[in-house]
């Protein structure tokens, strides 16, 4: 007698806690360095850590990357709202543990510029998020962006490579094409 099918229903729940896992390590790291940025910056006066290069930059940023779309943050976190909940049904029939760090990542820094859109001034659904860490030309962010950019293009290569996030591995492109 084996195992096999109670260990293969058992491999999308582990792949989603695993993925909630990484969504809460993104998010409390977002939080609590927001909630420092805040207490210890003062917006206009950037903070040297490495010349000119590298600051700490207070910004609230009420847009999208690069503070685009800045009179749009309603629709902004409402797309953000539907990410989450896109990630969350996915991530009940994930099977590869890279496509659930991936998505953790994504999840997570959604989650973490959401908490600003709902709890932060002026207001619900239309807070500011804060933005503090600058480095060279690049425009001010915070610990959440980077995540989003990383889970993103590691599901890209993820997917470029052929392991879907519902397979048991990769999938065989040659076969697929005969």
């Amino acid at each position: 007698m084996t195992d096999e099918p109670v260990a293969a229903a058992e491999t999308p729940r582990l792949r989603l806690r695993l993925l909630l896992s990484v969504a809460a390590v993104v998010l409390v790291f977002d939080v609590v360095t927001k909630v420092l940025a805040v207490e210890l910056l003062t917006p206009g006066q950037p903070v040297s850590i490495i010349g000119d290069t590298v600051t700490w930059t207070l910004v609230r940023n009420s847009g999208a990357a690069f503070s685009m779309a800045t009179g749009y943050t309603w629709v902004l976190t409402l797309v953000a709202m539907a990410v989450v909940v896109g990630i969350v049904w996915m991530g009940r029939r994930l099977v590869s543990p890279w496509w659930a760090v991936g998505l953790g990542m994504i999840l997570g820094g959604a989650l973490g510029n959401l908490v600003d859109r709902f709890f932060r001034s002026p207001g619900p659904l239309r807070g500011h998020v804060v933005d503090f860490m600058s480095i060279g030309w690049w425009p001010v962010f915070n610990v959440a962006d980077p995540a989003v950019v990383g889970g993103a293009i590691l599901l890209v290569v993820l997917s470029v490579f052929g392991y879907e996030f519902d397979g048991s591995g990769r999938r065989n492109v040659d076969t697929e094409s005969a």
